[in-house]
């Protein structure tokens, strides 16, 4: 493998943007400087006008491998991420079968490392009857532990009270938690059906999974933590309300000081429930994408530093399933090849800074979860970069969409803060704005 060397860049990274050559041999940064002299052998791409920021690490994706690949496949779906800057992702465990055993971990990690177009990671998925089999898990064998605390698919909602208290004192790394109530949830059903039947307008959805079923979950997910002294992760906040239940950290030293954090996901902050008039149940997922007032609240939330981390939560379904009538589609939706050009646009309108998304989506990603040499562009650290073109827009069209599932919530929207022109893993291109290649990617390392 040829070294590589990018000139003339634009870097964005740890709160500062300065224009530097990046040099790059067997996969990682060896050197960062104002002028690199290059050699004759070197793969020399100028980069001038661009930005380079690190990859995007997605902490909650759902590439519905194995058992529902109909919708998606680790293969399909880490190819729309490189597209979009994603060069790392960690899987979710409500597949089928469940990832609930250390053997379907292993058995995760083994298919990923033979089809991934992105480095990557898996959670074991903690249920009521598997306390066991996460005692023995090992704090390096998986991102953390996900619990659903909140309706999920199979036997995956973790409603004992005793089962809770266990994983809490007994998970060996981080807890990940979607906190729904679901008694709340199921009482908000009954009540729309007796006033709608099945034909429930998908606007109602953000009143079904309402916020008083997000934040009575997500208060019993922060005081179990603060009882055991858990490290808890709170996925996919959504409401204005569960915001104080949450410390700010204004910078990265005071992230890595907190033991409790919490995530914003990019569709909540990018649609609102205005929205639902023309996306339809293509907006429906869980939690809810809510009003405009609390998409405003998680706007400034992530900019004070009391949301610590921006992911996807993707979760592809096909259009039949999300055509169907409230009850019967699915909640989730494609979101990884449009994330990064999504918050982009969003800079560009003032929402957020480059330099805070690049926190949200790298940084703070890489310190929460202790990945090792990942998340920041240093020397010595794996070249997993994205150049992005500021001067070009991005027209998502239905043409251009690399998920198995073939639809976008984006399509028809002119993204304006620039185009992913190129994505390098572990030092190689895996996608140089026209294609994706296939580079040597790896599982996830953690320093726990």
């Amino acid at each position: 493998m040829k070294p590589i060397l990018l000139i003339n860049a634009l870097v964005i990274n740890e709160g500062t943007r300065r224009l530097s050559d990046v040099l790059i041999e067997r996969g990682r940064i060896v050197k960062i400087a104002s002028l690199i002299a290059a050699r004759q052998e070197w793969h020399v791409i100028d980069v001038k006008g661009k930005w380079l920021l690190p990859g995007m690490i997605d902490d909650q994706v759902h590439f519905r491998e194995p058992g529902l690949t109909h919708k998606g496949t680790i293969a399909s779906e880490s190819r729309a991420a490189i597209m979009g800057g994603i060069t790392s992702f960690m899987e979710m465990p409500n597949v089928t079968p469940p990832t609930t055993t250390r053997q379907a971990l292993v058995e995760k990690y083994q298919r990923a490392s033979q089809v991934s177009y992105a480095n990557y990671g898996f959670y074991f998925g903690a249920t009521n009857d598997n306390i066991e089999e996460l005692k023995r898990l090992l704090p390096s064998e998986a991102c953390g532990v996900k619990v659903f605390m909140g309706a999920s698919t199979g036997n995956m909602l973790v409603d004992n009270e005793q089962v809770l208290e266990n994983i809490f004192l007994h998970a060996p790394c981080l807890v990940a938690t979607h906190c729904e109530h679901t008694p709340t949830i199921k009482r908000n059903e009954t009540q729309w059906h007796s006033r709608y039947g099945d034909n429930i307008p998908p606007e109602e959805h953000a009143h079904i999974r309402s916020v008083e079923a997000c934040l009575l979950s997500s208060t019993q997910a922060v005081s179990l933590a603060k009882k055991h002294r858990t490290r808890l992760h709170v996925l996919h906040i959504t409401t204005a309300d569960e915001l104080a239940l949450f410390d700010a950290a204004p910078t990265l030293e005071a992230l890595c000081r907190k033991m409790i954090t919490a995530e914003a996901c990019v569709h909540h902050l990018f649609f609102n429930q205005s929205d639902y008039a023309t996306l339809g149940h293509r907006l429906k997922c869980n939690p809810s994408v809510k009003n405009r007032t609390h998409q405003e609240a998680l706007w400034k939330a992530v900019n004070d530093g009391v949301i610590d981390i921006i992911a996807t939560d993707h979760a592809p379904h096909l259009l039949s399933e999300k055509d169907r009538d409230y009850f019967r589609a699915p909640s989730g939706l494609p979101l990884v090849q449009h994330a990064l050009p999504a918050l982009l646009h969003m800079s560009r309108a003032g929402v957020f800074t480059p330099e805070v998304i690049v926190t949200k989506t790298s940084h703070a990603v890489a310190e929460r979860f202790q990945i090792k040499d990942r998340g920041y562009i240093r020397e010595g650290y794996w070249a997993d970069l994205v150049v992005i073109d500021p001067s070009k827009q991005g027209e998502i069209s239905g043409g251009e969409v690399a998920y198995r599932c073939g639809w976008s919530p984006f399509e028809g929207q002119r993204l304006s803060g620039g185009t992913v022109d190129m994505t390098l893993v572990n030092g190689e291109i895996a996608w140089d704005g026209t294609r994706v290649h296939e580079v040597a990617v790896m599982p996830i390392e953690f320093e726990r």
